[in-house]
């Protein structure tokens, strides 16, 4: 099993976002400059070690910029992230791979993200090597015991098998196996189970939540779906045209959400009572803004049905604490 990581100093944070900002730039045909793509634009928050966070918002949202900033694909435009407390926009290439070591990234389509010329060995493989582990006993000991970790047992079963020989569940099991094999701090999981059959993704979710309680892994759970974070998170953030505009423990947004738009995607919330079919749930009206062009003051304003004429439309609002470990930036609140 996975060595569980802990930490001396786990009174402090694990990762610090600050004013984290990913734009990118557009150009008129190859000359001019169009304007930027404020896909983040202005994040910060905290993950503690051991804690698991939902990102929760629509397509196009910001949400997976976000998580590939995080991960060191995209180099943010300002701010800061910093990791075990140390910076990471500016640190050297060395550091930057190292910092990468210490992180696991689910995609999303597991097909996508697997090589399809490549078997299990050899998919499971390549992360350690690239990491410097040359001992071929360790390695193999580390395929071996990563493969049972998510179920893929016995694992002489799985090893010579090619991408397109596993269901798709297997697929994703396999793609946790690679994020977890160099034993990192925090996993990124970006909308895990949204290419799964329902069916699956029940139990891939309850495998990343054990995986991530019993070896002591931060963790953030990108998702759209609302109804799946209460069992996933200790806490969610809403995230909105670029900004986190609601920050909760899950079990306070969940029952008593401030935002207008959190309280759209909790009444969007697929209900099972049959008695409820015929019954038509409001949502706010419009699209999602552009991120090239964002509204003035709330980017939500366009949308809500609250809106304070004068003020939502050309201040932006502060982020107010509305009750402990509660906040959320809305006007109605100030």
């Amino acid at each position: 099993m996975l060595a569980a990581r802990l930490n001396e100093t786990s009174n402090k944070d694990l990762l610090s976002v600050s004013d984290l900002c990913t734009w990118f730039e557009l150009r008129k045909w190859g000359f001019g400059r169009a304007g930027f793509v404020r896909a983040v634009d202005g994040l910060s928050f905290d993950l503690s070690y051991g804690e698991a966070i939902a990102i929760v918002g629509e397509s196009g949202c910001g949400k997976s910029t976000l998580a590939k900033t995080i991960l060191g694909l995209h180099h943010p435009t300002k701010g800061e992230i910093i990791f075990e407390g140390k910076p990471i926009s500016a640190a050297r290439m060395r550091q930057r791979q190292d910092y990468r070591s210490c992180l696991g990234y689910v995609q999303q389509d597991p097909y996508g993200a697997l090589a399809p010329f490549m078997n299990v060995r050899r998919i499971l493989t390549e992360p350690l090597v690239i990491n410097g582990i040359s001992d071929r006993g360790e390695r193999e000991n580390r395929i071996r015991e990563v493969l049972e970790d998510v179920k893929l047992s016995p694992p002489d079963e799985f090893l010579g098998k090619f991408p397109h020989m596993l269901s798709g569940g297997q697929q994703q099991r396999l793609v946790i196996a690679r994020a977890i094999i160099l034993r990192p701090g925090l996993i990124v999981a970006d909308e895990p189970v949204s290419m799964l059959d329902a069916s699956v993704r029940v139990e891939v979710l309850e495998l990343l939540r054990q995986l991530q309680q019993i070896h002591s892994l931060s963790l953030i759970y990108i998702t759209h779906d609302l109804a799946t974070v209460r069992f996933f998170s200790e806490r969610v953030f809403v995230m909105y045209a670029g900004k986190l505009i609601e920050k909760a423990v899950t079990s306070s947004l969940l029952s008593n959400p401030y935002h207008p738009y959190t309280r759209a995607l909790i009444a969007a919330i697929s209900d099972p009572d049959p008695a409820n079919v015929d019954t038509f749930k409001e949502v706010p009206p419009g699209e999602p803004p552009s991120l090239l062009n964002p509204p003035s003051g709330c980017r939500f304003h366009p949308r809500c049905p609250s809106m304070i004429s004068g003020l939502c439309e050309q201040e932006e609002p502060s982020e107010f604490t509305v009750r402990p470990s509660h906040s959320v930036m809305c006007w109605l609140y100030r």
